[in-house]
């Protein structure tokens, strides 16, 4: 597939012919990186660290808490490497520093090697010295020791002049099952589709910045279809991966639907159809990905309104379950101020909300018991998600969080703090919850 670049210098989006001469200046990253990370991961590479003349890393954390992205430029050590990968870096690219002795330190499929070639030869020091190696070696190589190869023709790099297929599989043959990344003179759509097909990714800057095409007909070029009438079975999903419905998408609807990125499909029977146009139940696009046979999508959208089903119900299968189901109650409940209702005195008591969440958590923490653990987990969350909704926050937030912290490869101990003093275990559950008055 495409991975849309973002090359930082100055703390602006910059292109750079054969690696020296500035082509264009495409300003802040922020609404780049929002447009092409629809469609994927997303390279950022700090220039000027690269080059020792400054650095962009404040941006590129900006940056790394809006979408999943893989960071190079400037690192020349595994310290450096493991800030970023802690920072949020989906995967790390490293250039010269890409030697088993730094790379046996990090977490292998979590690393990138950068290799450089000119007419097939390993070039190094901002491509302006040969060492007199065969890329294919190097690739050889490193193979056991990384999770990905950046291979960049540096005789195309910029020039948009087409890329050598012949090249590419050479490159895919000598990483083996390592994941290969190409890089250097795409100059369409279909070349991108035709190195899918080989197995490698093709990462992308002049091309799009110029206009030549647009990352909606990278993703329509690698696209098959087996079907009479050549449309796409399109998964309709929320963040959380539940299955929303069923639509159909077609080249046009697809590239209205990555362009406005907004729920956009092809009916069967009305033609481009605009999820939400009519009813206000809007879908936000927020990531289009392929399946492995590139004959289906998936969409992940945030859902307004009733939800997908013509129906009014979320899904099309009917409501939504458990935690899904009990956000939407609660969030109903804060945003309609029903009178009455236990969730309400939360809602309007932060004493009251406070003092449950202390006493079910500890609760949870005495419990032994499958079944009292669940039930008293379910009153945790309950509280929990109260506090939540209350905020302004959703699941799908504690769940982005979760998928950010889960990047992090240091770690720390974990030890409980001195103020969460522990009382001594209760092993008579059924008469301290008599004690307590029960739960929730």
């Amino acid at each position: 597939m495409i991975i849309p670049s973002i090359d930082l210098m100055g703390g602006s989006t910059v292109q750079l012919v054969g690696g020296r001469e500035k082509a264009l200046d495409a300003g802040d990253p922020r609404p780049i990186l929002d447009r092409f990370s629809l469609v994927g991961e997303v390279a950022v590479i700090d220039l000027d660290a690269a080059v020792g003349t400054g650095s962009n890393a404040g941006l590129i954390r900006d940056l790394l808490v809006r979408a999943p992205c893989r960071v190079g430029g400037g690192i020349r050590d595994a310290d450096t490497a493991l800030r970023w990968l802690d920072a949020g870096a989906g995967k790390v690219i490293l250039g010269t520093a890409a030697r088993p002795e730094i790379l046996r330190q990090l977490p292998r499929s979590r690393v990138i090697a950068a290799v450089d070639s000119v007419d097939g030869a390993v070039v190094v020091k901002g491509w302006r010295e040969k060492t007199g190696r065969r890329a294919t070696d190097v690739l050889r190589e490193l193979a056991p020791f990384v999770g990905g190869f950046l291979v960049t023709f540096v005789e195309r790099e910029g020039r948009m002049r087409g890329i050598d297929l012949g090249q590419v599989e050479e490159v895919i043959a000598a990483a083996g099952d390592t994941r290969v990344t190409v890089a250097g003179g795409v100059a369409s759509a279909h070349e991108i589709a035709a190195i899918d097909r080989l197995g490698a990714d093709t990462q992308v800057g002049m091309a799009l910045y110029t206009g030549r095409f647009e990352v909606a007909d990278a993703v329509i070029a690698t696209l098959v279809s087996d079907r009479h009438d050549e449309l796409w079975p399109t998964v309709v999903t929320d963040e959380r991966g539940t299955a929303l419905g069923l639509a159909y998408s077609n080249a046009q609807s697809l590239r209205e639907a990555i362009r406005s990125r907004r729920g956009v499909y092809h009916s069967r029977t009305r033609g481009l159809w605009i999820k939400g146009e009519s009813s206000g139940a809007t879908q936000e696009l927020l990531r289009v990905d392929l399946d492995c046979d590139r004959d289906a999508i998936r969409f992940t959208v945030r859902q307004a309104g009733s939800g997908f089903c013509h129906h009014n119900t979320a899904t099309c299968w009917g409501p939504v379950h458990g935690l899904s189901a009990l956000e939407k109650t609660l969030a109903d409940r804060l945003r309609r101020a029903v009178g009455g209702s236990y969730s309400r005195r939360l809602f309007d008591d932060p004493t009251l909300l406070a003092r449950k969440l202390i006493e079910e958590a500890r609760e949870l923490s005495e419990a032994t018991a499958a079944e009292h653990v669940i039930a008293e987990a379910a009153d945790v969350l309950f509280f929990t998600l109260a506090a939540l909704v209350k905020s302004g926050g959703t699941l799908d937030d504690i769940g982005r969080e979760l998928d950010r912290r889960a990047l992090k490869v240091s770690r720390r101990p974990g030890d409980a703090k001195p103020s969460a003093r522990v009382e001594p275990h209760n092993t008579d559950l059924n008469s301290h919850l008599e004690a307590e008055g029960g739960g929730a």
